[in-house]
């Protein structure tokens, strides 16, 4: 259902009618909804859930796995999803036509939602792909559709930024399938449990491991792999750059969580110290990059730079031979992953809603923005309040389990980056915000914005909330999916 729903639907969107788009959208939601909510259900009675296609399982054949993790990530994904895909349904038909105008408001509104659903499809096979092939192959999916969305607007910038994405994007995907082939000459096994139990170490294996670090941390725009990420997202629709910066780097980055933690155990320290580097670095850079930017999308796009920095933060502290303070990092920036999701939907969803409405994307066109658009302004601000980690929120979650986890292990110069990185996110969202309490200039145009698009934007800030309100559901399903369990 995960995977059939969501390719099914970009079939029946590929007809190009607005019903059968609409169709196509709401068949890969409900599948993708439904789908995580009954592998959640399974997964509270017992261990992984196993499916072999064909019959054949591992290592002759390809079996689907699905763990804590990994229903996890397809819950976001489906949640994120459904409520981008609503949003685009009136984006498409009304705000990206008036845009972009003519043929490229045809093009957009066609091609947007086979593009998108085929993209799911590839994140729901990542998620349940138990090898590391399969792994290659869904990635492929995930990157070429995604530099496709990026250039829907066929302006210029937006085929240069798709066009370097789609680069960085292939050279990311030749040096992961170089590790996969490293790792097949050396055991003749793919799957991720065979190579976890043959130990990979020292040699060919280290090398492999190295290869597909760099690879995924270019798809995942990991400081200082991060180049192509501002301008994408920049360039994009705005529901694309939602998918972008909420799930698209997500897979890249579970990957790296599978291969590191599950496969090799976790024991190349000297590797995982240097990924705590990158993304203290990837904080600090991003946050900084961020103020300083005077379009709001852009803006936006740094943020995700800044915030992805502390997914990686945590991979030193992953060590299954330590105490309690391991398990919060995992849980921590595994929650991160999830928040971020949620809270970066809503803040480009709210952000394209706001640009707009406006017709402008610099931050001092949108003065006023407070009083024309306040659900949208409510939006941004409570999504990018999340982000700083402001309780009662999901962001404050994530980041406090992360900083107790620095704090314990008397790793203070991490828990100084999680404190700074946390006043500096809360700086650029304030910019924002007192940007949209100016006066209004009388001679800039405005328009009008369906109402539809501004409430997916705030249910997913509410959920953002939500999810620190209530995060026990939460924590106890990424617990139980750490690979020390």
């Amino acid at each position: 259902m995960l995977i059939v729903g969501p390719l099914l639907g970009a079939l029946i969107a590929l007809v190009g009618r607005r019903g059968m788009i609409q169709l196509g959208l709401a068949l890969g939601s409900v599948s993708g909804l439904t789908g995580s909510a009954a592998l959640w259900w399974t997964l509270a009675g017992g261990d992984a859930v196993r499916h072999p296609l064909g019959g054949w399982g591992a290592p002759l054949g390809i079996e689907l796995r699905a763990d804590a993790l990994s229903v996890a990530m397809l819950s976001v994904t489906a949640i994120a999803g459904a409520a981008v895909s609503l949003y685009a349904t009136s984006y498409f038909g009304n705000t990206f036509r008036l845009r972009c105008g003519g043929a490229s408001a045809e093009r957009g509104g066609r091609y947007f939602a086979p593009l998108w659903l085929l993209l799911w499809t590839g994140l729901n096979g990542a998620y349940l792909s138990g090898d590391l092939f399969n792994l290659y192959v869904t990635l492929e999916v995930v990157g070429l559709t995604a530099a496709s969305i990026v250039t829907l607007a066929a302006t210029t910038q937006a085929l240069v930024a798709g066009m370097r994405y789609l680069l960085v994007s292939l050279v990311g995907s030749l040096l992961f399938l170089f590790g996969v082939a490293l790792l097949y000459i050396v055991y003749g096994v793919l799957s991720l449990e065979g190579l976890a139990a043959a130990v990979p170490a020292n040699g060919l294996p280290v090398v492999a491991l190295a290869a597909m670090t760099v690879g995924l941390a270019m798809k995942t725009a990991l400081f200082p792999f991060h180049g192509w990420l501002p301008p994408a997202h920049a360039s994009a629709p705005a529901p694309g750059s939602a998918i972008l910066s909420a799930l698209v780097v997500k897979a890249s980055f579970y990957i790296l969580l599978r291969l590191w933690m599950e496969v090799y155990g976790g024991g190349a320290r000297t590797g995982l110290l240097i990924l705590g580097v990158m993304g203290a670095a990837a904080i600090l850079w991003g946050s900084i990059m961020a103020l300083r930017q005077v379009s709001l999308k852009r803006l936006v796009a740094y943020s995700t730079v800044a915030q992805l920095g502390y997914l990686v933060l945590i991979f030193p502290f992953l060590d299954p031979a330590a105490g309690d303070w391991s398990g919060q990092a995992w849980t921590g920036g595994v929650f991160h992953a999830l928040s971020h999701a949620v809270a970066k939907a809503a803040m480009f969803l709210a952000a394209g809603s706001m640009t707009y409405a406006m017709a402008h994307d610099a931050l001092p066109s949108l003065a006023g923005i407070a009083h024309r658009r306040p659900l949208s302004y409510f939006a941004f601000g409570v999504a990018g309040l999340s982000l700083a980690g402001i309780p009662p929120s999901g962001g404050f979650v994530s980041k406090w389990l992360m900083l107790r986890s620095a704090a314990e292990s008397g790793a203070w110069v991490c828990a100084l980056v999680i404190a700074v990185g946390g006043l500096l996110t809360a700086a650029y969202v304030l910019l924002v915000m007192r940007s949209g309490l100016g006066r209004p200039d009388p001679t800039l145009p405005f328009q009008p914005v369906p109402r539809r698009m501004e409430w997916c934007a705030v249910a997913l800030a509410l959920l953002a909330v939500g999810m620190g309100i209530w995060p026990s559901a939460i924590l106890d399903l990424i617990g139980s999916g750490a690979p020390w369990r």
